[in-house]
């Protein structure tokens, strides 16, 4: 894999561990750590040797948004430039979130506005139980914009309209009863949590994982008749896959699938 300046990416028994190495800034965003993240998750969507990808940050931070000095730049930049480094976070965001490979944030800091949409991105987020996780864009004039449809998709309408207009802080307990993240455990349970997950993971079919993928985000545009097709179609295909005859041999001979390890 590739050296990177703001990241370092570990590949360690099918799992690539991606970690945002900025730790003197709290991990913040800017331009360059942006192009890298997306380029190291655009590898890995076709790395088929990767069977499951981590996120995290270095240090005592998750990602603490965009840099100071990134920020201080955006009124003296172009309208183009802003647009463009606006559409490169935005689409960093959802090529995490649409990722044929399972995601998995562990987030062992705290995550504040362009670090919640990092975080948002993935499938599951897994917390240091003691963090509160910032939206609190407004208090500063401006709105987190890239981040809004995955706090809507994650937290409904009713909830979001509150965080987002209030800028309030979430404490980690409530941010799991809100459907914000999936879990908070304490810090030092964290890593032997995410690696529980992970191991649950490697032991499901791979190409199955991703056609679920799939299916998440495509049943919520079709509409009835089409989905009626999309849904038999997967089905018939999945069917006649080598993997999925495997997967049934497996059972039925009371034997691990050849792709566990």
């Amino acid at each position: 894999m590739h050296k990177y300046e703001t990241i370092e990416v570990r590949i360690d028994s099918r799992v690539a561990v991606v970690t945002l190495n900025r730790p003197d800034v709290r991990n913040a965003l800017n331009n360059t750590i942006v192009s890298e993240l997306y380029d190291v998750f655009e590898k890995l969507a076709g790395a088929d040797e990767i069977r499951c990808i981590v996120l995290t940050g270095k240090g005592s931070s998750f990602c603490s948004g965009a840099d100071l000095k990134w920020l201080k730049n955006i009124q003296s930049n172009s309208s183009q430039r802003n647009y463009d480094e606006s559409l490169k976070l935005t689409k960093l965001l959802f090529l995490i979130n649409n990722h044929p490979k399972p995601v998995i944030a562990k987030v062992n800091g705290p995550a504040v506005g362009g670090g919640v949409g990092l975080m948002l991105g993935c499938d599951i987020v897994i917390a240091e139980e003691n963090l509160r996780f910032g939206l609190s864009e407004v208090a500063m004039g401006i709105v987190p914009a890239a981040i809004v449809p995955f706090i809507v998709n994650r937290i409904g309408e009713t909830l979001a309209r509150e965080y987002l207009i209030t800028g309030e802080r979430v404490h980690a307990a409530e941010a799991v009863r809100i459907g914000l993240i999936n879990y908070a455990v304490p810090l030092e349970q964290l890593d032997e949590f995410v690696d529980s997950k992970v191991d649950r993971i490697l032991k499901n079919g791979p190409q199955a994982i991703q056609i679920v993928k799939e299916m998440i985000f495509k049943t919520q545009l079709y509409k009835s008749d089409e989905l009626h097709n999309y849904i038999a179609d997967v089905i018939t295909e999945l069917r006649k896959s080598d993997e999925a005859r495997e997967g049934m041999d497996a059972f039925i001979e009371k034997r691990k699938p050849g792709w566990v390890g």
